[in-house]
Parts: C-alpha cells; structure tokens; sequence
C-alpha cells in the first residue's frame, strides 16, 4: 500500500514535470517573459538534448544522476524566472496540448511501416551487398 502510494505521487510529480517542460517552451517564446528567463530556460533544454554531459551516461547509475538532479533544478529555476500569470496561462495551454487524444490505428500504421522499411532495407542489403 505504502509503495503505491509512492508510487503515485512519482507519476503525478513526472507528469507535472512533463507539463511544466512544456509550459517552459511556451513561456520562452511569450515577449512578456524576460531574457535571463529565457536565456535559462534554453540552456537547460540544451543541456537536456546534449549529447554532452557533465557526468557521461555510460558510468553505471552516477550517469544519470546528473540528468536526474540537474535537470529538474534548471526547469524549476526557469520556472521561478517566469511571472506567474504568464506561467499560468503557459501551464494551461501545455496540459491541453499534453492531452491530445491518440490513435492505436496511427500507431500500427507507424509499426508497419517501420517493420516494411526494415525488411525492405534488408532485403536490398542481402540481394545488393556482395558476399
């Protein structure tokens, strides 16, 4: 029960951190939020996308602490920069986009052809490829 209970609050912490990303996309492009707040809010997606970090991810478990601590501490930084009402506004639009249905149908339909362009490429590299 206890781990449950954990558990829960983890996804709804991750989920907010998920919208709270998005929000911050939104923010940095809104004039009404400062530079610095900005410029914050790109380095941490920067850092976030680098394949550049401070403690290289193939070092067992101490890789991903980095990501794991530096990150959430850059978004909540970027956020306490951007004004609240700006913020809000942000926040809601993030969790309508967050919330847009999806479509197992689409999502076969991308298995497919991910599957047909691999036994494609295959096919060619066997019948092509000298041997």
């Amino acid at each position: 029960m206890l781990f449950a209970i954990k558990f829960s609050s983890i996804k709804a912490w991750a989920r907010n951190l998920k919208r709270d990303s998005v929000a911050l996309y939104l923010a940095s492009r809104d004039p009404r939020v400062p530079w610095h707040a900005k410029a914050v809010a790109v380095a941490v997606a920067a850092y976030a996308l680098s394949p550049i970090d401070l403690i290289p991810d193939f070092i067992p478990v101490i890789g991903y602490l980095d990501d794991l601590i530096l990150l959430p501490l850059g978004i909540w930084l970027a956020l306490a920069l951007v004004p609240d009402e700006v913020m809000e506004e942000c926040r809601t639009k993030a969790s309508a986009l967050l919330q847009r249905p999806s479509s197992r149908g689409g999502m076969i339909a991308i298995i497919v052809l991910w599957f047909a362009g691999a036994l494609a490429l295959a096919w060619a590299a066997f019948r092509y490829l000298p041997r």
